[in-house]
């Protein structure tokens, strides 16, 4: 074996026990599972014998009486069962560990997915990230619970049948023995090579995952632009992709069982020339020869495992990339939860940056208590990503972000939250009951309140005109709502959490003239009496706040209040004629 074999076979097997780790909180159910598996194999060993002493008994009819005969035959089905039931034992006992691992990983994932940060998701495909979690996950549940099930019933199998080849003729035995460092040979030839191949066939169902996720999101613009015959070739390309890679993987595994057969079927018929040699009874050479066949399934069975192996670590590594990625903003372990009100906001020095590309420079900000704060600019001025910061979805790269002088840092992620309401241009809401959805963040909210927020979020309305009012599904994202009615229930669900901050990310953006005109109303009722960070394109819009901040590559250029900065003429005062300044005819 070469060393770069060596090592991806080391690196395969240390995953793998990895991976068996998991199996130690059903230990008890695993270790019944083993010891079944070890009856199964020792009852395989029993049947050759009373198989034996029950053919000598029928063919000797001479010496042996009926009685003995018969009580052979009793025997021969007593052993069956055990066996069968040994096997069934096993094969529940370890699937249902096999499992329930991997109920427990794709629970990890979940959860530590919902940890990370947004960095790990603006980087990560949404279907990289669902085929780790579905296809992974079950190409392990496979590999665990059938290498377990091979190991707990296979090696006493084979220990079995030698021993009583051995008490056959010990020379039988020895010969039989020589067969498996043999049939180990080719498996592990192909193993790193079909390691390879299973790892670049899930990635490439991964492809295929988010190609079809991404063709099913936006649907609406394939079909506009007629990019429905690109889509499915591009589809068709990835799966031919994967069909390429996933038959390398069956071409590696399928070569080496024409092998382990040649091997094993001259090994036995080399047997059966020496069994001719010497003398047997007629019950001796029919239990040899199936004691022989016998032998020969465990063999190949145990000599696939490592393929097995190499293909699970394929996919295990895949999910603990996902499992040991670090989660860059946690709790502290000296955080304590938010109590008390929001007085006072302040950003200090505050930089960041995605991947070494600088977003925000030494922002200095400082906001009391009910104050409308906008920020305007163009795009890649930085506005989104300093609303990111407030609820820590990142954390800054140096400086500080204080409330009523405390460090965020310092506080809980859960009741930082709570104090945080966050309604964007991209509304998301759940294949749920409209009264779901706005309740969705607050528990406990009761109906009436439900609706409260409704009738303040203006949508009260058009949700009593819906055929099951607060009990009609929405579809997935909202699809059976119009943009403005998507926005109000999404205003309604920050009015019901009532926080005392509140983001807005283009809140009224892409709407139409009465949706805009409702949607801004329930913005108004939601803004009252609580600290605002507005991000507009809209200038007319957020001509009311106390502060207005004008951002630009990163930095705060220009701030005051909308009189202030139009009469300075600089910035704010550009981009305000930009969008009412007549044009003038040329």
């Amino acid at each position: 074996m070469s060393e770069p074999q060596s090592k991806g076979s080391i690196k395969a097997w240390a995953t793998y026990r990895r991976l068996l780790g998991y199996t130690y909180a059903y230990r008890g159910r695993l270790l019944l599972g083993l010891l079944a598996g070890v009856v199964y194999g020792a009852a395989n060993g029993g049947l050759m014998w009373v198989l034996k002493g029950g053919l000598n008994k029928v063919f000797d009819v001479g010496s042996a009486s009926m009685r003995d005969a018969v009580l052979f035959m009793l025997l021969i089905p007593l052993v069956g069962l055990v066996r069968g039931l040994a096997e069934y034992a096993s094969k529940y006992f370890i699937q249902w560990v096999g499992n329930r691992v991997v109920m427990d990983l794709r629970d990890g994932m979940f959860a530590h997915l919902n940890r990370l940060s947004l960095g790990y998701f603006v980087q990560s495909r949404t279907g990289e990230v669902i085929s780790r979690t579905t296809n992974d996950t079950t190409v392990v549940q496979s590999a665990v619970s059938n290498v377990v099930e091979d190991l707990a019933k296979e090696p006493m199998t084979i220990v079995a049948m030698l021993v009583y080849i051995l008490t056959l003729n010990p020379m039988l035995a020895l010969i039989s023995l020589v067969l498996f460092p043999v049939c180990i040979l080719p498996v592990v030839a192909f193993g790193k090579r079909v390691r390879r191949y299973a790892r670049e066939s899930q990635q490439r169902i991964a492809d295929l995952v988010s190609i079809l996720q991404e063709s099913v999101a936006c649907v609406r613009i394939i079909k506009a632009f007629g990019m429905e015959a690109y889509e499915q070739q591009r589809f068709h390309d990835q799966n031919a992709m994967f069909f390429n890679r996933i038959m390398k993987v069956t071409k590696a595994r399928a070569a080496i069982e024409p092998i382990i057969v040649f091997i094993s079927t001259l090994g036995i018929s080399l047997l059966l020339l020496y069994v001719r040699a010497v003398q047997m009874t007629a019950g001796e050479f029919i239990t040899f020869a199936g004691a022989m066949v016998m032998l020969y399934t465990p063999v190949k069975k145990l000599s696939r495992i490592h393929l097995q192996v190499e293909q699970a670590a394929a996919s295990a590594e895949r999910i603990f990339e996902v499992l040991d990625t670090p989660v860059e903003v946690e709790n502290r372990s000296d955080s304590v939860a938010f109590s008390g009100s929001v007085d006072s906001i302040e950003l200090r020095d505050v930089s960041f940056a995605y991947v070494d590309h600088p977003v925000l420079q030494s922002i200095r900000l400082e906001v009391p208590a009910g104050t409308r704060v906008a920020l305007v600019g163009g795009s890649g001025a930085g506005k989104t990503t300093l609303l990111s910061l407030l609820p820590r979805f990142y954390d800054p790269d140096s400086g500080e972000i204080l409330i009523n002088g405390r460090d965020l840092r310092e506080f809980t992620l859960a009741s930082l939250r709570q104090q945080i309401g966050l309604v964007t241009q991209d509304t998301v809401l759940f294949n749920d009951t409209v009264a779901n959805n706005i309740g969705y963040g607050t528990a406990g909210a009761s109906r009436q309140d439900i609706e409260a927020a409704a009738r303040r979020a203006n949508a009260h309305e058009f949700i009593m005109a819906m055929p099951d009012g607060y009990e009609t599904m929405i579809g997935e994202l909202g699809s059976r709502l119009s943009g403005g009615q998507r926005q109000r229930l999404a205003i309604a669900r920050a009015i019901l959490r009532n926080p005392p901050i509140l983001l807005l990310d283009e809140a009224t953006s892409a709407l139409d003239t009465e949706s805009e005109r409702l949607v801004q109303a329930a913005l108004n009722e939601l803004m009252q009496g609580r600290t605002v960070f507005a991000i507009a394109h809209r200038l007319s819009t957020i001509t009311h706040c106390d502060l207005i901040l004008v951002m630009e590559k990163g930095r705060i250029v220009e701030r005051g209040t909308h009189a202030e900065l139009l009469a300075a003429a600089g910035a704010y005062k550009r981009l305000y004629d930009l969008q009412f300044k007549p044009v003038e005819a040329s």
